[in-house]
C-alpha cells in the first residue's frame, strides 16, 4: 500500500539531517579524491555514466538517502505511475510520457485504448508521412520537395523539442541523416515569426502546428501570423501544414492541414518531446530512424529507474542527493553545466521541466508543506559560461550545486591540434580543471585569489553525443525531477502557476481593467 506522506513526517528525513556532513574540500583532495572519483560511478544507459564524487555525500549520507528512498517508497510510486494509476491529482489524470518509449510495466488501458499501441501508433503515421515528405510523394503545389520543417509551438511544445533538434543537428549533418532544415517559432511576440519566416522559403517549408487543445492563444497567434505569408506568396497553407494535437481538439480533422498526429491529456508538455511533439519535427528533420534510436536511449535510461538499489538508479540517486543539497544543505540554486555546444539549449529545457514540475508549495493534497521544495535552475553551455558566471559559482556568498555533462569526442569529427593539443581536449581540460577547482578551492593570502571550496558538482560522461545518449539524458532528468517531487510529496505534472497570467491578459485584450491592470495597460498601449 503506498502511503503520500510529507517528507517531514518521514523518519529517514531526521536521519537525512543527522547524517555526518561531508568536508568536500578534504574528500576531494589527493588520493581520497581519486579514490571517490573512481568509487562514485554509476551507468545510467546508452554508454553514459554519471559521477558524483564530487558531490557533499559518502557512505553514511547515501546509507540515510537509501533509507529515505525505501521510506519514501520512491520505486513503488514510480512502478505506480508506469502502471498506470492516477498520479497528477490536480487534474486527476494518468502520467504516461514513459510509455511513448517502451513498456515498463503492465499494460495500461485508458479510454477503452491500450495507450501504449496508441503512442506507438501515432508514431508509425509520423514516420510513415516524413519518409513520404523525404521521398518526394508529399510535396507543395509545385511538385516540389519540402526543404525545411518549422516548429509552431510554445512551452513544452517548443523548448524540448528545439533543443533536441539542436542537440542532434550537426551530428546528423556528418552522419548524412539531416534530412530537413528545423526552424521554431514560439513567442507570441511579431519578431519572433517575421524573423524565422526572413529566412527561410516558404514555398518549400512544412510547418507543424503543435496544440493539445487547439487553443493556446501564442501558438494559434503565430499560426495566423504563417498563414498570412503563405498567402501573400500565393500558396495554399493547407498543403504546407500539419497538426499535432488531441483528438477532440478543434484542430483535429480541420481541412486546414495536411495530416494530424494525436497526443493526449495524459502527457504534459515538458515531457512530451518523445511523443509526437517531438516526434514529427525530428522525424521530419532526421528521419524516423533517427527519432526511434533517441527512443531507445531514453527507454534504457527509464529502466534503470525501475531498480530499488539506489546505487544502480541513477536518477533517484541524483534526485535524493539534490534532495538532500536542498533541505539539508540550504544550497537554493542548481546550474546546469554542459561541455557541449549542441546542448547550448537544454539548460533552457531543463529549467521548465524543473521549475514548472516542482515549483509548488503545497503537496499532492492542496495543503500548504512547511519545507522548501524545487530550486530555481539556470544554466549555460561550457565554455562560455565561464567567462559569465563562474565567478559568482566560485566566490560568490551562495553555494550553487553543479550538474555538468561532457563527451569525450565530439559530433562533427573535425578537430585540429593547436599548442599540441586539440580544441575538444581543451573543452574536457576545462570541465575537469572546474570540478577540482570548485571541490577543493586554492589557499591565497590575497584574499581576492582565495576560493573556499566545498562547491559541489556531478558530471554525466559519454563518449560521443549521439541520438541514444541524448534519449538517456533526457530521461534521466525527467526521471530525476519526478522522484524529487515524489520526496517533497508535489504533484510535478500539472502547472497552474501559468494560468493566472493568461486568464488576466485576456483581460487586457478585452479591455475589461481596472486599477493597476488598466495602468500598465494604458502604458503599454493596448
Amino acid at each position: 500500500m503506498i502511503a503520500w506522506k510529507n517528507m517531514d513526517t518521514l523518519a529517514a528525513y531526521q536521519a537525512m539531517q543527522d547524517a555526518a556532513r561531508v568536508n568536500l574540500a578534504e574528500a576531494m583532495s589527493g588520493e581520497n579524491g581519486a579514490e571517490r572519483v573512481k568509487r562514485y560511478t554509476v551507468p545510467m544507459g546508452a554508454g553514459m555514466d554519471f559521477n558524483f564524487g564530487a558531490r557533499p555525500v559518502d557512505d553514511g549520507v547515501l546509507a540515510a538517502l537509501a533509507q529515505f528512498a525505501a521510506e519514501a517508497q520512491l520505486t513503488e510510486k514510480f512502478a505506480a505511475l508506469y502502471n498506470g494509476e492516477v498520479i497528477n491529482t490536480g487534474e486527476k489524470r494518468r502520467v504516461l510520457h514513459h510509455l511513448t518509449r517502451g513498456q515498463l510495466g503492465e499494460a495500461v488501458i485508458a479510454d477503452g485504448v491500450d495507450k501504449r499501441e496508441f503512442y506507438a501508433g501515432e508514431q508509425k503515421k509520423i514516420a510513415e508521412l516524413a519518409a513520404k515528405v523525404h521521398a518526394g510523394e508529399i510535396t507543395n503545389a509545385d511538385g516540389e520537395k519540402f526543404t525545411t520543417v518549422v516548429q509552431i509551438g510554445i512551452g513544452g511544445s517548443d523548448l524540448g523539442p528545439r533543443a533536441m533538434y539542436l542537440a542532434l543537428e550537426n551530428w546528423a549533418k556528418v552522419n548524412g541523416t539531416l534530412k530537413m532544415k528545423a526552424e521554431f517559432i514560439s513567442n507570441v511576440d511579431p519578431d519572433d515569426a517575421a524573423g524565422v519566416l526572413s529566412k527561410i522559403d516558404v514555398a518549400h517549408s512544412l510547418f507543424v502546428l503543435v496544440s493539445k487543445s487547439g487553443t493556446t492563444l501564442e501558438t494559434l497567434t503565430n499560426e495566423s501570423f504563417v498563414k498570412d505569408a503563405l498567402a501573400k506568396a500565393g500558396l495554399d497553407a493547407s498543403r504546407h501544414m500539419i497538426a499535432v494535437t488531441s483528438e477532440t481538439s478543434p484542430l483535429a480533422k480541420s481541412a486546414d492541414y495536411l495530416a494530424a498526429f494525436f497526443m493526449d491529456d495524459y502527457i504534459g508538455g515538458r515531457y512530451s518531446s518523445t511523443s509526437g511533439v517531438g516526434g514529427a519535427v525530428l522525424s521530419l528533420a532526421f528521419g524516423a530512424d533517427v527519432f526511434a534510436r533517441f527512443l531507445a536511449g531514453a527507454a534504457e535510461a527509464d529502466k534503470l529507474a525501475k531498480n530499488e538499489d539506489l546505487l544502480a538508479n541513477p536518477a533517484m540517486l541524483d534526485a535524493l542527493i539534490g534532495v538532500y543539497e536542498r533541505n539539508v544543505l540550504g544550497y537554493p540554486t542548481t546550474a546546469v553545466l554542459p561541455y557541449s555546444q549542441a546542448l547550448s539549449r537544454f539548460p533552457a529545457h531543463l529549467q521548465q521541466l524543473d521549475m514548472e514540475s516542482n515549483g509548488k508549495s503545497v503537496n499532492r493534497f492542496g495543503e500548504p508543506v512547511s519545507y522548501v521544495t524545487g530550486p530555481v535552475i539556470f544554466g549555460e553551455p561550457g565554455t562560455n559560461g565561464q567567462h559569465s558566471f563562474y565567478q559568482l559559482l566560485h566566490q560568490g556568498t551562495d553555494i550553487i550545486p553543479l550538474q555538468f555533462v561532457g563527451f569525450r569526442s565530439n559530433q562533427m569529427d573535425s578537430d585540429v591540434v593547436i599548442q599540441g593539443s586539440t580544441s575538444q581536449q581543451k573543452l574536457c581540460a576545462n570541465v575537469a580543471a572546474q570540478i577540482v577547482a570548485f571541490a577543493c578551492g586554492k589557499e591565497d593570502e590575497n584574499r581576492n585569489k582565495y576560493f573556499a571550496g566545498g562547491r559541489p558538482s556531478s558530471i554525466i560522461i559519454g563518449d560521443k553525443l549521439t541520438p541514444e545518449a541524448l534519449g538517456a539524458l533526457l530521461a534521466h532528468f525527467e526521471n530525476k525531477v519526478m522522484f524529487q517531487g515524489f520526496a517533497w510529496n508535489l504533484n510535478s505534472f500539472d502547472q497552474e502557476g501559468v494560468q493566472l497570467g493568461k486568464v488576466l491578459a485576456k483581460r487586457v485584450l478585452a479591455h475589461e481593467t481596472d486599477g493597476a491592470l488598466k495602468v500598465y495597460s494604458d502604458l503599454l498601449g493596448i
